[in-house]
């Protein structure tokens, strides 16, 4: 499909400008004269990918920004505006990236395709359940109730990942701190100190030469600290890309103390999220399974929905299909169990994910809880080593007096 910029007349002779996506010009004239519109320019649109592609990376979209996009669309279409319409204006409002993307949206829907194709253009951006969100929608012909219920479960989402972010920023924090005071005590203030001591020609402790030493590595050879983030950086992103690799990294941050908990806590409250959204919105459960396995990072997880998909399909309750995978605890697929019974799963979904939110927060707070004495306890062990290798040798050099 080609873009072409346009300008035509309408019925009453005033002039209208745009974009439309067609295979030709031909398509593109016969597009606006069903439209009432006759042809007066027209001109093929090149490098508008690119552009797009450079905008993008400068400006990220985020969580917050799909959520309100979603709530304004939701709020246009209940009022009676006109999707189109909803989009042109939405794409004042918007910042550079998502503009752009809202903009392809508008002109893919004005050539002839529906809001859920359109948006499979940009899948990374909004994910494989927004999509079928939204194709589930239109088909049903409740498309303004489906993107109420997307905005509410972005909101939601958002609030959750900045309770977890807020409650990290105090350990970073001091962390980074930490490692920079060292760093500039290190390689700019003791160098000069402890070249004092050399050169008065008094012994030095073995506390003092280790730090002599490893204030030296750190002023002489620097750049092969630049080195090793750069080849970690690189060795992450390669196991990452290997399946075996990447699923012992999964397995292993589930097995960490505390933050292991924390992070299968937040995994599960996504996905049982999710989940009570696709069912509630009539997507058949061994699809949403699938949908979900999809945005799902975490391999361990991904290969356990894709698995219990497989069993729900043969004919199992997914309760009995996530209890044998043994990654998922037994509150959840008992309650479940109650769901499927009762033939309210969605619901029973949306009670758990909240549980299982309320978990996580809890997690957080005893990561917190215990990181603080922890950081305190090696500030103290190397603040101490520190006073300890500088005062030595001064008590060394005093006593030779």
């Amino acid at each position: 499909m080609l873009k072409y910029s346009y300008r035509a007349k309408d019925r009453e002779g005033k002039t209208v400008k745009g974009l439309v996506e067609a295979q030709d010009e031909k398509a593109v004239v016969a597009l606006l004269k069903e439209r009432g519109l006759m042809v007066v320019f027209l001109k093929e649109v090149k490098g508008l990918e690119a552009k797009k592609t450079l905008t993008g990376f400068f400006q990220r979209i985020t969580v917050a920004d799909l959520a309100i996009f979603t709530r304004q669309l939701s709020t246009m279409i209940t009022a009676g505006l006109g999707l189109t319409d909803a989009l042109v204006l939405l794409k004042t409002q918007a910042k550079a990236g998502l503009a752009s993307v809202i903009d392809d949206v508008e002109h893919a829907i004005e050539s002839g395709v529906s809001l859920a194709e359109a948006l499979k253009k940009h899948e990374k951006v909004f994910g494989k359940v927004y999509i079928a969100l939204v194709e589930a929608g239109e088909t049903a012909g409740v498309l303004d109730e489906v993107l109420a219920r997307l905005a509410d479960n972005l909101e939601k989402q958002k609030e959750f990942r900045s309770k977890i972010k807020g409650a990290m920023i105090y350990p970073v924090i001091i962390i980074l701190g930490m490692l920079g005071v060292g760093v500039i005590v290190m390689v700019f203030v003791l160098p000069k100190v402890l070249t004092l001591f050399s050169e008065m020609g008094t012994s030095i402790p073995l506390p003092t030469r280790i730090l002599i030493a490893v204030s030296g590595l750190m002023t002489r050879f620097w750049w092969l600290g630049g080195l090793l983030i750069l080849g970690l950086v690189f060795a992450w992103r390669a196991a990452n890309r290997n399946a075996s690799s990447k699923r012992a990294i999964d397995k292993f941050k589930f097995k960490l103390p505390i933050l292991g908990n924390l992070q299968k806590q937040v995994a599960l409250t996504d996905i049982i999220r999710t989940l009570a959204l696709l069912v509630k919105t009539g997507i058949p459960l061994v699809t949403a399974l699938n949908i979900i396995s999809g945005g799902v990072d975490n391999l361990v997880y991904q290969e356990a929905l894709l698995e219990a998909g497989n069993k729900v399909e043969k004919g199992f309750p997914l309760a009995v299909s996530l209890a044998e995978n043994g990654n998922f605890p037994p509150l959840l697929t008992q309650m479940i169990a109650v769901g499927e019974e009762t033939g309210k799963l969605d619901e029973v979904l949306f009670k758990v994910s909240g549980y299982f939110e309320s978990e996580a927060d809890h997690a957080v707070k005893g990561l917190t809880t215990a990181i603080e004495p922890l950081i305190m306890i090696v500030l103290g062990i190397g603040v101490g080593f520190l006073v300890i290798s500088v005062i030595m040798p001064i008590y060394s050099l005093t006593s030779q007096f």
